[in-house]
Protein backbone atom coordinates (compact mmCIF):
# COMPACT_ATOMS: atom_id res chain seq x y z
CA UNK A 1 0.00 0.00 0.00
CA UNK A 2 1.00 3.61 -0.52
CA UNK A 3 1.53 5.94 2.41
CA UNK A 4 -1.94 7.42 2.88
CA UNK A 5 -1.07 9.02 6.22
CA UNK A 6 -1.85 12.71 6.56
CA UNK A 7 -1.06 15.19 9.30
CA UNK A 8 -3.60 17.78 10.43
CA UNK A 9 -1.67 20.17 12.62
CA UNK A 10 -0.06 17.70 15.09
CA UNK A 11 -2.65 14.97 14.62
CA UNK A 12 -1.91 12.00 12.39
CA UNK A 13 -4.65 10.30 10.39
CA UNK A 14 -3.87 6.86 8.93
CA UNK A 15 -5.63 8.07 5.78
CA UNK A 16 -7.52 11.24 4.77
CA UNK A 17 -11.01 9.71 4.81
CA UNK A 18 -13.30 10.92 7.61
CA UNK A 19 -17.00 10.22 8.03
CA UNK A 20 -18.93 13.49 8.11
CA UNK A 21 -21.00 14.70 11.02
CA UNK A 22 -24.65 13.72 10.96
CA UNK A 23 -24.21 10.87 8.49
CA UNK A 24 -22.43 8.28 10.61
CA UNK A 25 -23.96 8.63 14.08
CA UNK A 26 -21.25 7.65 16.54
CA UNK A 27 -20.07 4.75 14.38
CA UNK A 28 -21.70 1.83 16.16
CA UNK A 29 -24.12 0.82 13.41
CA UNK A 30 -21.52 1.05 10.64
CA UNK A 31 -19.06 -0.94 12.74
CA UNK A 32 -21.47 -3.87 12.45
CA UNK A 33 -21.08 -3.71 8.67
CA UNK A 34 -17.30 -3.27 8.44
CA UNK A 35 -14.26 -2.52 10.55
CA UNK A 36 -14.48 1.25 10.86
CA UNK A 37 -10.95 1.38 12.29
CA UNK A 38 -9.81 1.27 8.67
CA UNK A 39 -11.06 4.87 8.36
CA UNK A 40 -9.00 7.93 9.14
CA UNK A 41 -11.54 9.37 11.54
CA UNK A 42 -15.14 10.08 12.48
CA UNK A 43 -16.87 13.40 13.03
CA UNK A 44 -19.68 12.71 15.46
CA UNK A 45 -23.33 13.56 15.15
CA UNK A 46 -23.70 17.21 16.02
CA UNK A 47 -23.94 17.61 19.80
CA UNK A 48 -25.53 20.36 21.89
CA UNK A 49 -25.24 21.07 25.62
CA UNK A 50 -28.72 19.64 26.22
CA UNK A 51 -30.52 16.76 24.56
CA UNK A 52 -32.54 17.73 21.46
CA UNK A 53 -35.48 15.89 19.92
CA UNK A 54 -35.02 17.47 16.51
CA UNK A 55 -37.59 18.75 14.01
CA UNK A 56 -41.13 17.51 13.46
CA UNK A 57 -42.42 16.37 10.08
CA UNK A 58 -40.42 15.12 7.14
CA UNK A 59 -36.68 15.18 7.81
CA UNK A 60 -35.14 13.69 4.67
CA UNK A 61 -36.21 14.39 1.07
CA UNK A 62 -34.47 13.03 -1.99
CA UNK A 63 -33.78 15.41 -4.84
CA UNK A 64 -31.84 15.31 -8.10
CA UNK A 65 -28.30 14.15 -7.29
CA UNK A 66 -28.67 14.74 -3.58
CA UNK A 67 -30.83 14.91 -0.49
CA UNK A 68 -32.29 17.64 1.66
CA UNK A 69 -32.42 17.27 5.41
CA UNK A 70 -34.21 19.03 8.22
CA UNK A 71 -33.22 16.81 11.14
CA UNK A 72 -32.83 19.69 13.57
CA UNK A 73 -29.73 18.44 15.39
CA UNK A 74 -31.47 15.58 17.20
CA UNK A 75 -28.85 14.31 19.66
CA UNK A 76 -28.42 12.91 23.18
CA UNK A 77 -26.69 16.01 24.52
CA UNK A 78 -23.06 16.23 25.65
CA UNK A 79 -23.63 14.32 28.91
CA UNK A 80 -25.58 11.58 27.17
CA UNK A 81 -22.81 11.25 24.60
CA UNK A 82 -20.12 11.05 27.28
CA UNK A 83 -22.05 8.45 29.27
CA UNK A 84 -23.07 6.20 26.37
CA UNK A 85 -20.77 6.71 23.40
CA UNK A 86 -17.46 8.21 24.46
CA UNK A 87 -15.87 4.93 25.57
CA UNK A 88 -16.82 3.20 22.31
CA UNK A 89 -15.04 5.89 20.29
CA UNK A 90 -12.03 6.04 22.61
CA UNK A 91 -11.49 2.30 22.17
CA UNK A 92 -11.19 2.70 18.40
CA UNK A 93 -7.92 3.29 16.58
CA UNK A 94 -9.02 6.38 14.67
CA UNK A 95 -9.24 10.12 15.16
CA UNK A 96 -12.31 11.27 17.07
CA UNK A 97 -13.75 14.64 16.05
CA UNK A 98 -16.61 15.91 18.19
CA UNK A 99 -18.99 18.24 16.37
CA UNK A 100 -20.50 20.95 18.59
CA UNK A 101 -23.51 23.18 17.89
CA UNK A 102 -25.66 25.57 19.87
CA UNK A 103 -28.45 28.13 19.82
CA UNK A 104 -26.63 30.74 21.90
CA UNK A 105 -23.02 31.65 22.58
CA UNK A 106 -23.37 30.36 26.13
CA UNK A 107 -24.59 27.01 24.77
CA UNK A 108 -21.34 26.67 22.82
CA UNK A 109 -19.21 27.71 25.79
CA UNK A 110 -20.87 25.23 28.15
CA UNK A 111 -20.70 22.38 25.62
CA UNK A 112 -17.05 22.99 24.78
CA UNK A 113 -16.05 23.23 28.46
CA UNK A 114 -17.73 19.89 29.16
CA UNK A 115 -16.32 18.00 26.19
CA UNK A 116 -12.84 19.42 26.75
CA UNK A 117 -12.56 17.31 29.90
CA UNK A 118 -12.81 14.14 27.81
CA UNK A 119 -10.38 12.22 25.61
CA UNK A 120 -11.20 14.01 22.35
CA UNK A 121 -8.81 14.58 19.44
CA UNK A 122 -10.49 17.55 17.74
CA UNK A 123 -13.49 19.80 18.33
CA UNK A 124 -15.40 20.72 15.18
CA UNK A 125 -17.30 23.93 15.90
CA UNK A 126 -20.41 24.13 13.76
CA UNK A 127 -21.09 27.84 13.32
CA UNK A 128 -23.91 27.18 10.84
CA UNK A 129 -26.38 26.91 13.72
CA UNK A 130 -29.03 29.66 14.00
CA UNK A 131 -28.27 32.17 16.75
CA UNK A 132 -31.61 32.55 18.52
CA UNK A 133 -30.52 35.81 20.13
CA UNK A 134 -29.75 37.32 16.72
CA UNK A 135 -33.08 36.60 15.07
CA UNK A 136 -32.11 33.14 13.87
CA UNK A 137 -29.18 34.18 11.68
CA UNK A 138 -26.41 31.59 11.74
CA UNK A 139 -23.27 32.47 13.72
CA UNK A 140 -21.14 31.91 10.63
CA UNK A 141 -22.99 34.10 8.14
CA UNK A 142 -21.36 37.41 9.04
CA UNK A 143 -17.65 38.00 9.64
CA UNK A 144 -17.90 39.72 13.01
CA UNK A 145 -20.30 37.22 14.56
CA UNK A 146 -17.97 34.43 13.42
CA UNK A 147 -15.01 36.28 14.86
CA UNK A 148 -16.69 36.67 18.24
CA UNK A 149 -17.62 33.02 18.68
CA UNK A 150 -14.28 31.63 17.47
CA UNK A 151 -12.33 34.05 19.69
CA UNK A 152 -14.31 33.05 22.78
CA UNK A 153 -14.27 29.30 22.09
CA UNK A 154 -10.54 29.41 21.36
CA UNK A 155 -10.05 30.77 24.89
CA UNK A 156 -12.40 28.12 26.29
CA UNK A 157 -10.49 25.02 25.16
CA UNK A 158 -6.92 23.91 24.58
CA UNK A 159 -8.04 21.09 22.29
CA UNK A 160 -7.42 21.38 18.53
CA UNK A 161 -10.24 23.50 17.12
CA UNK A 162 -11.68 23.18 13.63
CA UNK A 163 -14.45 25.56 12.56
CA UNK A 164 -17.11 24.20 10.22
CA UNK A 165 -18.11 26.85 7.70
CA UNK A 166 -21.46 27.49 6.07
CA UNK A 167 -21.60 27.90 2.27
CA UNK A 168 -24.45 30.33 2.95
CA UNK A 169 -22.00 32.82 4.48
CA UNK A 170 -21.85 36.24 2.91
CA UNK A 171 -18.17 35.64 2.08
CA UNK A 172 -16.83 32.22 3.04
CA UNK A 173 -13.22 33.22 2.33
CA UNK A 174 -13.45 36.14 4.75
CA UNK A 175 -15.01 33.90 7.39
CA UNK A 176 -12.17 31.39 6.99
CA UNK A 177 -9.57 34.15 7.36
CA UNK A 178 -11.29 35.38 10.52
CA UNK A 179 -11.18 31.84 11.96
CA UNK A 180 -7.45 31.67 11.29
CA UNK A 181 -6.88 35.10 12.83
CA UNK A 182 -8.74 34.07 15.99
CA UNK A 183 -6.68 30.94 16.52
CA UNK A 184 -8.58 28.11 14.85
CA UNK A 185 -6.33 25.16 14.03
CA UNK A 186 -8.26 24.42 10.85
CA UNK A 187 -11.54 24.84 9.00
CA UNK A 188 -13.98 22.33 7.55
CA UNK A 189 -16.19 23.16 4.58
CA UNK A 190 -18.77 23.11 3.25
CA UNK A 191 -21.87 22.50 5.32
CA UNK A 192 -25.22 22.09 3.53
CA UNK A 193 -26.74 24.68 1.23
CA UNK A 194 -30.04 26.33 2.14
CA UNK A 195 -32.69 24.75 -0.07
CA UNK A 196 -36.42 24.17 -0.48
CA UNK A 197 -38.92 21.61 -1.77
CA UNK A 198 -42.65 21.92 -2.50
CA UNK A 199 -45.39 19.27 -2.79
CA UNK A 200 -47.43 20.46 -5.78
CA UNK A 201 -50.31 18.11 -4.99
CA UNK A 202 -50.72 19.29 -1.41
CA UNK A 203 -49.62 22.79 -2.46
CA UNK A 204 -47.45 23.15 0.59
CA UNK A 205 -43.85 23.03 1.77
CA UNK A 206 -42.26 19.60 2.15
CA UNK A 207 -40.50 20.68 5.35
CA UNK A 208 -42.24 22.14 8.38
CA UNK A 209 -39.39 24.66 8.69
CA UNK A 210 -39.84 25.60 4.99
CA UNK A 211 -36.13 25.41 4.21
CA UNK A 212 -33.67 22.53 4.58
CA UNK A 213 -30.03 21.68 3.95
CA UNK A 214 -29.01 20.33 0.54
CA UNK A 215 -26.11 17.86 0.33
CA UNK A 216 -24.84 15.19 -2.05
CA UNK A 217 -23.31 15.17 -5.54
CA UNK A 218 -25.36 18.19 -6.65
CA UNK A 219 -23.28 20.53 -4.49
CA UNK A 220 -19.83 19.10 -5.28
CA UNK A 221 -18.68 21.58 -7.98
CA UNK A 222 -19.60 24.56 -5.80
CA UNK A 223 -18.06 23.02 -2.69
CA UNK A 224 -14.87 22.29 -4.65
CA UNK A 225 -14.68 25.90 -5.78
CA UNK A 226 -15.13 27.16 -2.23
CA UNK A 227 -12.45 24.83 -0.85
CA UNK A 228 -10.05 25.98 -3.57
CA UNK A 229 -10.73 29.66 -2.80
CA UNK A 230 -10.30 29.17 0.94
CA UNK A 231 -7.12 27.12 0.50
CA UNK A 232 -5.50 30.04 -1.34
CA UNK A 233 -6.46 32.49 1.41
CA UNK A 234 -5.48 30.70 4.65
CA UNK A 235 -2.47 28.80 5.96
CA UNK A 236 -4.34 26.49 8.33
CA UNK A 237 -5.35 23.00 7.12
CA UNK A 238 -8.72 22.27 5.54
CA UNK A 239 -11.15 19.40 5.96
CA UNK A 240 -13.23 19.33 2.78
CA UNK A 241 -16.70 17.96 2.14
CA UNK A 242 -19.54 18.35 -0.30
CA UNK A 243 -20.83 15.59 -2.55
CA UNK A 244 -17.83 13.25 -2.37
CA UNK A 245 -18.99 9.85 -3.64
CA UNK A 246 -15.80 8.20 -4.93
CA UNK A 247 -12.01 8.39 -4.80
CA UNK A 248 -11.85 10.74 -7.79
CA UNK A 249 -13.97 13.29 -5.96
CA UNK A 250 -11.74 12.94 -2.90
CA UNK A 251 -8.59 13.51 -4.95
CA UNK A 252 -10.11 16.60 -6.57
CA UNK A 253 -10.60 18.17 -3.16
CA UNK A 254 -7.06 17.25 -2.11
CA UNK A 255 -5.65 18.75 -5.30
CA UNK A 256 -7.73 21.86 -4.55
CA UNK A 257 -5.94 22.17 -1.20
CA UNK A 258 -7.67 19.94 1.36
CA UNK A 259 -5.71 17.96 3.92
CA UNK A 260 -8.57 15.56 4.72
CA UNK A 261 -11.98 14.86 3.23
CA UNK A 262 -15.33 14.12 4.87
CA UNK A 263 -17.79 11.69 3.31
CA UNK A 264 -21.44 12.31 4.16
CA UNK A 265 -24.47 11.66 1.96
CA UNK A 266 -22.65 8.87 0.12
CA UNK A 267 -22.88 6.76 3.31
CA UNK A 268 -26.64 6.53 2.77
CA UNK A 269 -26.12 5.24 -0.77
CA UNK A 270 -23.34 2.79 0.03
CA UNK A 271 -22.52 2.07 3.70
CA UNK A 272 -19.04 0.84 2.73
CA UNK A 273 -18.18 3.86 0.60
CA UNK A 274 -15.40 4.93 2.96
CA UNK A 275 -13.46 1.72 2.33
CA UNK A 276 -13.94 2.05 -1.42
CA UNK A 277 -12.60 5.60 -1.42
CA UNK A 278 -9.54 4.60 0.61
CA UNK A 279 -8.87 1.71 -1.78
CA UNK A 280 -9.32 3.96 -4.81
CA UNK A 281 -6.90 6.58 -3.50
CA UNK A 282 -4.35 3.90 -2.69
CA UNK A 283 -4.57 2.34 -6.17
CA UNK A 284 -4.34 5.77 -7.83
CA UNK A 285 -1.17 6.57 -5.88
CA UNK A 286 0.34 3.22 -6.89
CA UNK A 287 -0.49 3.80 -10.57
CA UNK A 288 0.87 7.33 -10.53
CA UNK A 289 3.92 6.49 -8.39
CA UNK A 290 2.84 9.01 -5.74
CA UNK A 291 4.57 8.35 -2.41
CA UNK A 292 2.62 10.88 -0.34
CA UNK A 293 -0.53 12.94 -0.78
CA UNK A 294 1.62 16.00 -0.06
CA UNK A 295 2.87 15.65 -3.65
CA UNK A 296 -0.55 16.52 -5.07
CA UNK A 297 -2.14 18.59 -2.32
CA UNK A 298 -3.01 22.10 -3.46
CA UNK A 299 -1.44 21.69 -6.91
CA UNK A 300 -4.37 23.35 -8.67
Amino acid sequence: MSNLEVKFKDIKFKNPVIMASGTFGFGREYNEIYDIEKLGGISTKGLTINKKEGNDGIRIWETSSGIMNSVGLENPGIKGFIENDMKFLNDLDLVTIVNIGGATLQDYIDAVKLISKENVDIIELNISCPNVKAGGMAFGIEKESARKIVRIIRKTTSLPLVVKLSPNARNIVEIAKVCEEEGADGVSLVNTFKAMAIDINKRKNIFNNTYAGLSGPAIKPIALRMVHEVSKAVNIPIMAMGGITNYKDALEFIMAGATCIHVGTANFINPKIGLEIIKGIDEYMERENIKSLDEIRGII
